[in-house]
């Protein structure tokens, strides 16, 4: 029953979704508003239609329907009930089923959000097309090549489970936060396309599109740090990020999205790089769709990648037919994409924020490259080849680091044209701090290059933003009397998006202080010790306790309790009934604000109290400030997107121009 109900609302989501493509397009190109309107009455029908669909296999997993083949491949009887429904999008073919429902939610959401009349009237019409399309295309997969609601031959007593990695609490957190951010990208794409379909290129799509693009930005961002903490804690290598092709795809897009939130601040200001702000939200959207291809088909061999399926040439196709199509759309409106202003100088921000674009861009170049060259290798040579951390490291490092020192250049630089006085104004302070900050550092004996390089310009990033803060909140002091803590927060009020920027600044930082200090200063070391046996590490003294071993519902739990500086720390391993020879890894972690101890256990000798276990050791430090970073990076978007005050500026005497521009932010 579910598994019927269940296809026939994908059959007819995808029905449905291809009339709404047709009558909205249609409805707009003959200016007939009923059919515009039934358009989008057909694609808030999607949205139910889906939404059946993703219930009824939610709803099988509850009740283990185990005549669906789903429901038996990634389920079991002995699986926890808050695993069930992670279980809906562990598997190929739920997975999908989750990219479509969440694309469907929230393009309702969008219909919803603009349906007041107003100048972007006429480009919704083409915004539902480009999502329905997309939507279609995933419907179209889910009722002919993946369906979830298959059924089996013969009803099993039981099914096989999750694979062992996906027990974990990150399951419930990481792919549904990775899979939304990189369908949210279909939105700003869908705007971009009505913007050239209806030669309204101006800023109207742009103002649309960019707070969607935002969403997807924060959305997407957070769901690669939930993956670098959920590998740091299930995979048990002792890091967080290690260049594997599926953290790679779900990478560039972000990196490329960055690029177009900076870049669409110059097309705002000054009437510029309207045609580059185009290609970027096309490579972002372009990235998400190839990020979803390559996961998802198998093509690539990662720990997080499906098996080798048969989706993989109508992802091709798709991407094929949408890369030809935006294109002869871009192309054709190409004349109406002249800039309006040009490059007054080199020392500007509009300068600043090219060479960022284009540093963003590279970064991108350089990680696709090496994702998809064993690919490419294969297929000129026959050569089955690998690339691996030591490349990204050494092409990706320094244009990472290029960047953070734009982070720090680009805000203290005007508009236009820099001047002699302003740049000794505006430059002072933060170098002055930085060679401070860097002296101290080898004063007090670091020697790493990597390491005085990228705190460094960690520290440069630090002051520029503290410089802009405290200079704004004390002009608003003097131009108010307002205290200043108030004046503090009226000025990120009245100007939330560049100080919410700011804030994103912060914690970027705070993610990049933590990865040099981790892949710096780690320390690490291995051993087989007898109960009693000691190692050290750092400050950290571990003696060995032997072996206990606890029985579960469908599992035991091996672990090795250790004894570390007088407090027990565990390292286990989880072995599945229905995984026998593939145990889960649990990490024993102690985590302080400085460094953390991170133990495996590697395997043992013996049972019970006498038993010698093999354990490997690390001491990572400032890995907790990466985690910071990501909930400052929350902070900071929500900021950016809060609506701005419309309160009237308060009348001030006049005064100096810096502190009336400070006042006024």
């Amino acid at each position: 029953m579910l598994s019927t109900f269940g296809q026939i609302c994908v059959v007819g989501g995808l029905l449905l979704a291809l009339y709404a493509v047709g009558t909205s397009i249609v409805g707009a190109r003959w200016r007939v508003v009923e059919l515009i309107h039934s358009g989008q009455r057909a694609a808030y029908g999607v949205t139910v239609l889906v939404t059946g669909a993703a219930l009824s296999l939610i709803a099988a997993l509850l009740t283990h329907d185990f005549s669906l083949r789903y429901v038996y491949e990634h389920s079991s009887l002995a699986m926890p009930l808050d695993l069930v429904v992670p279980a809906f999008y562990s598997g190929q073919q739920g997975s999908l089923l989750y990219w479509a429902w969440t694309l469907s939610l929230l393009s309702a959401v969008v219909f919803w959000q603009q349906r007041k009349p107003g100048s972007h009237k006429a480009l919704m019409p083409y915004v539902i097309g480009v999502l329905m399309t997309v939507e279609a295309f995933m419907l179209l997969l889910l009722g002919v090549v993946a369906s979830p609601f298959d059924r089996l031959p013969i009803l099993p007593a039981d099914g096989v489970g999750l694979n062992p990695l996906l027990y974990d609490e990150g399951m419930r957190i990481h792919p549904p936060m990775l899979l939304a951010g990189l369908m949210s990208w279909s939105v700003p794409f869908s705007f971009a396309i009505a913007a050239l379909a209806t030669n309204r290129l101006g800023a109207e799509w742009l103002g649309l599109a960019r707070r969607y693009a935002m969403v997807a930005w924060l959305i997407l961002g957070l769901g690669n740090l939930l993956g670098a903490w959920w590998a740091y804690h299930v995979l048990g290598w002792g890091g967080y990020w290690g260049w594997d092709p599926v953290e790679n795809v779900a990478l560039m897009p972000w990196l490329a999205g960055t690029a177009f939130i900076h870049s669409i601040q110059i097309q705002e200001r000054r009437g510029m790089l309207k045609a580059w702000n185009m290609v970027l939200i096309f490579a972002t959207f372009f990235l998400s769709v190839f990020g979803t291809f390559v996961v998802r088909s198998g093509i690539l061999a990662s720990v997080h990648a499906f098996a080798l399926s048969a989706i993989g040439p109508y992802f091709l196709t798709f991407l094929t037919l949408s890369i030809a199509g935006a294109l002869a759309l871009f192309f054709w409106r190409l004349p109406a994409l002249r800039a309006e202003g040009h490059l007054d100088s080199l020392l500007s921000r509009e300068s600043s924020f090219l060479v960022n674009n284009l540093l963003f861009v590279g970064i991108v170049f350089a990680i696709f490259w090496g994702t998809i060259y064993p690919l490419v290798a294969e297929a000129t040579t026959g050569t089955k080849v690998s690339v691996g951390p030591p490349y990204f490291e050494q092409v990706a490092g320094p244009l990472l680091g290029a960047m953070l020192l734009l982070m720090g250049i680009a805000p203290l630089l005007p508009w236009r044209r820099a001047s002699r006085e302003n740049l000794a104004h505006s430059f002072g302070w933060p170098i002055g701090a930085t060679l401070a900050g860097s002296a101290l550092l080898l004063g007090l004996g670091s020697r790493n290059v990597f390491a005085v390089l990228g705190f460094g310009l960690c520290l440069l990033v630090l002051a520029t933003v503290l410089q802009e803060f405290v200079r704004g909140a004390l002009a608003r002091h003097a131009a108010t009397g307002e205290a200043y803590p108030l004046a503090l927060v009226q000025l990120v009020r009245r100007n939330n998006r560049r100080y919410g920027g700011y804030i994103v600044h912060l914690a970027i930082i705070l993610i990049g202080a933590g990865v040099v200090g981790s892949h710096v200063y780690q320390q690490e070391a291995q051993a087989a010790l007898q109960p009693g046996q000691t190692l050290t590490l750092g400050g950290y003294t571990l003696a060995a306790q032997g072996i206990t071993t606890t029985p579960n519902a469908g599992s035991r739990t091996v672990a090795a309790p250790l004894n570390v500086n007088g407090e027990e720390l565990q390292a286990q391993k989880v072995y599945f009934d229905n995984f026998p020879n593939q145990p889960s890894t649990k990490v024993g972690l102690r985590s302080t604000p400085l460094e953390d101890l991170y133990v495996v256990l590697d395997g043992w000798d013996g049972d019970g109290a006498n038993a010698r276990v093999s354990v490997s050791v690390f001491v990572n430090p400032m890995v907790s400030w990466i985690w910071l970073g990501g909930l400052v990076l929350l902070v900071g978007t929500f900021v950016s997107l809060w609506p701005a005050t419309q309160r009237a500026r308060a009348r001030v005497p006049a005064r100096s121009k810096e502190s009336m521009a400070h006042a006024s932010a």
